[in-house]
């Protein structure tokens, strides 16, 4: 009945509803002498699963030195700050390549992310299952050893050759009582003896083979139980944990692909990001801020004059003639350039000395050279300012506790940096002074070819024209700071002046004069070709100091 019962159950699985196929059940189809080769089979399962934990570690170890390469790399070719790479970043080309580099460090955050997620979710997770597997199995082996060892020892109590024995005793013992009972030289008492011998090895012989057939019983009860219950059931347990098993893998199969699919949407954007860069470049964006920058507001150099030495005419002669003009400086003359030798441009020799105020500079990249060594300067103060809290804070906690360190450490680091501080602000104070918009516009020169120039040589005595002032192409330094106020006193004239030529005043910062007219001197020429004065209605500029006699009072 038991036998009938477990078949049922056994059918009872294979057509389940559960179940869309028969089930295959290994307690049904193997003999329990195949339990070598299940524990074989469930242990190379088992170690499968421990070489595909360590397949995907070694799989995150590559994405995560892939990784760290590409962040390495990316970190190599970053312009570091201050240098001159960063300042070309205004340019359309280098920028694309700045963002191309943000992209591919984006791009190994989701190599590792795909590396973490494969650590978490696979080899982790399989791991740990992987133990809880081999306990299992532990638990259903060592319950298939010991129903085995209890059908073997059963199998021991089975005495049968004691039974044998026992029987054969039992009919010698009646055959001996048989012979002397029909012996006729034989004593009653020996005959009685005989037969009493012979019954009590009947007995024992009857007893033994009770004991024989109970136990007899015992082993075919155990052994169908091993047969037909125990070894199945154990079978299908290993089944059940063998499958369950290989679902599990098969969910780490899954998760190897879906891991890196989940970060493919990202990674597309990446690559839509370097595409993007790509297509940002403008090469005629990148000439015009080239253009920009580098503008110096000088036009070329134009033909130089033929000198006739056969006539001999002394060229220092024609050349304090020239002078005596007093026209503003060309562009030769700011490059300090000898005029009797040709305009290089591109001689390596032609390099103007690089002075502390950038007056080496054209006035628009002299202009800019100072407001960034001004963002330069502004920039390090902040930093030292923040340093200085930062220690005041510091030195505040150990003041309050003293366990925590020495106030007293940390003095010749606040004194370093306010020495810095104070050295810093002293720089940024120079360079604003020469920033300053009036000062600025004394740097400034006005091109010969774009101011009215008059030779006192003229015939007739008059004033003759070279050219008209185009204000649309005077070029001249723009000014980014507004002038500041007025001061509420005047400045008191140092002299006075008499314009001999029409000026007109087209730049920012200069003034209108129409010859003959008289104007208070505010300050002398320094210099750079150019003075500044003051009508009598208040309005002040500067105008050309080769343009005006001047009378300075003494």
């Amino acid at each position: 009945m038991q036998f009938i019962f477990i078949c049922n159950s056994y059918l009872g699985c294979f057509y389940g509803v559960h179940a869309p196929q028969e089930v295959q059940e290994w307690g049904r189809f193997l003999f329990p002498d195949q339990y070598d080769i299940i524990d074989k089979h469930t242990q190379s399962g088992l170690e499968l699963v421990e070489k595909y934990v360590k397949f995907v570690k070694e799989r995150t170890e590559i994405e995560q030195n892939y990784a760290k390469q590409l962040r390495n790399l990316t970190k190599k070719y970053n312009p570091k700050r201050g240098c001159k790479e960063e300042q070309e970043c205004r340019f359309s080309n280098h920028q694309s390549f700045l963002d191309i580099l943000n992209e591919m460090n984006d791009y190994a955050g989701q190599r590792e992310l795909i590396a973490e997620n494969m650590m978490m979710n696979i080899c982790i997770e399989l791991t740990k299952y992987l133990q809880e597997l081999k306990m299992e199995r532990k638990t259903h082996l060592s319950e298939a050893k010991k129903a085995q060892q209890s059908l073997e020892s059963t199998y021991k109590q089975l005495d049968s050759k004691r039974f044998e024995r026992e029987w054969r005793e039992a009919d010698k013992a009646a055959q001996y009582a048989e012979k002397t009972d029909q012996d006729i030289n034989a004593t009653k008492a020996d005959v009685e003896k005989a037969k009493q011998q012979a019954n009590m090895r009947t007995h024992i012989a009857e007893e033994c083979k009770n004991d024989y057939a109970a136990q007899l019983q015992k082993y075919n009860k155990e052994q169908s139980q091993f047969y037909f219950s125990d070894m199945p059931l154990i079978f299908n347990k290993l089944q059940d944990m063998d499958e369950r098993r290989v679902r599990k893998l098969a969910q780490g199969y899954v998760l190897f692909s879906d891991t890196e699919r989940h970060v493919m949407p990202i990674i597309g954007k990446c690559l839509e990001g370097v595409t993007k860069a790509g297509t940002n470049v403008n090469e005629r964006n990148d000439s015009i801020a080239l253009i920009e920058q580098y503008k110096s507001g000088f036009e070329r150099p134009g033909d130089l004059d033929f000198e006739d030495y056969s006539q001999g005419i002394n060229r220092a002669s024609s050349d304090s003639s020239l002078g005596t003009l007093g026209t503003p400086k060309g562009p030769l003359e700011l490059l300090g350039k000898n005029r009797s030798k040709p305009f290089w441009l591109f001689s390596k020799k032609s390099k103007p000395t690089v002075t502390e105020d950038f007056g080496h500079l054209p006035p628009e990249q002299r202009r800019k050279r100072l407001q960034q060594k001004l963002d330069d300067i502004g920039k390090e103060l902040q930093k030292e300012v923040d340093q200085s809290e930062a220690l005041e804070k510091m030195k505040d906690v150990y003041e309050k506790n003293p366990q925590m360190g020495d106030p007293a450490s940390l003095s010749p680091q606040i004194n370093q940096t306010a020495q810095n501080m104070e050295r810093l602000r002293g720089e940024l104070n120079k360079y604003e002074v020469m920033d300053s918009p009036l000062l600025a516009a004394a740097m400034y020169c006005m091109p010969c070819s774009h101011i009215t120039c008059v030779s006192p040589s003229s015939p007739d005595g008059t004033h003759s024209e070279e050219g008209t002032p185009d204000p649309s192409h005077a070029i001249y330094a723009e000014f980014d700071d507004d002038f500041e106020e007025e001061e509420e006193e005047l400045v008191a004239p140092i002299g006075q002046c008499t314009a001999m030529y029409n000026f007109p005043g087209a730049s920012e910062g200069t003034i209108t004069m129409q010859e003959g007219e008289v104007l208070s001197v505010v300050e002398e020429d320094k210099g750079d070709g150019w003075t500044r004065v003051r009508r009598a209605n208040g309005n002040e500029g500067y105008i050309p100091t080769s343009y005006v006699s001047i009378s300075l009072s003494k």
